[in-house]
């Protein structure tokens, strides 16, 4: 998961706990002190001592020399050339913030598109108003109709003053996933009407979505988010390009 490209993202509230720093030595500790986030400890070798830490939103790994009194900061190669780094940060920091963002977004309200079996599930916070949207709409159709992806519309409404009376026509049509069809397949000529009074327990459903949106430090759609082939959140800001597909919807 490379965090740099999901924007700020408030990770202490969703990575795994930290290490308190009382349990840490002390050269440890003063690295706590300047923002890094300890997840865990790891083996290491040559008596090294290896510390998994979230900074600035980044995984970092941080090695611990013999004495005590020093402090390695990187990845560390082996002689074959393997990263003896990659393992602990994936299983401490990444995977725990994968899992934790993944349930945010499952538990979010969202209109499926696509077949409920499909092996890869995408996530994107869509505006009925976003051009990107559709495009993205678009670009995912012979994944999606070959019923190997599906999308899962998080609406909110941001563009226009009329996105979130459309955002809330969608979340309270009798077939939602019907409506979008409906509305993304009409392109510039869909008849979507926004909903003049959004009812509470809509507005509650929206508020809800927009509130994770903020907590994720987007301020546009489509943001969209993924897993890759390894299993790490992987995220996709506006309509990506031709060449990026495959790694956001799989093998077509």
């Amino acid at each position: 998961m490379r965090l740099n490209a999901l924007l700020p993202l408030t990770l202490a509230l969703l990575a795994s706990p930290a290490l308190h720093a009382e349990d840490l030595p002390k050269a440890i500790q003063q690295l706590q002190a300047k923002g890094a986030v300890i997840k865990g400890s790891f083996d290491a070798p040559n008596g090294l001592r290896g510390y998994a830490a979230e900074y600035q939103n980044n995984g970092i790994a941080l090695y611990l020399t013999p004495d005590g009194k020093h402090v390695l900061v990187g990845s560390l190669f082996d002689e074959q050339g393997q990263d003896l780094s990659a393992e602990p940060l994936q299983k401490l920091v990444y995977a725990p913030m994968t899992k934790a963002i993944w349930a945010k977004m499952e538990n979010t309200n969202w209109i499926a598109d696509g077949k409920p079996d499909a092996p890869r599930i995408v996530y994107l916070f869509s505006d009925p108003n976003c051009p990107y949207c559709s495009m993205f709409w678009q670009q995912a159709r012979p994944w999606v109709e070959s019923g190997k992806v599906q999308l899962r519309h998080i609406m909110v409404g941001i563009i226009r003053e009329d996105s979130p009376g459309k955002s809330a026509a969608l979340l309270a049509a009798k077939d939602p996933a019907k409506a979008l069809l409906e509305h993304e397949k009409a392109g510039k000529a869909s008849t979507l009407k926004a909903l003049d009074k959004i009812p509470e327990a809509v507005q509650n459903k929206l508020d809800a979505n927009l509130a994770l949106m903020d907590e994720l430090g987007l301020s546009a759609t489509p943001a969209i988010f993924y897993q890759d082939e390894q299993g790490q959140l992987q995220s996709q800001q506006g309509a990506p390009r031709p060449e990026m597909l495959g790694k956001i919807l799989g093998k077509r």
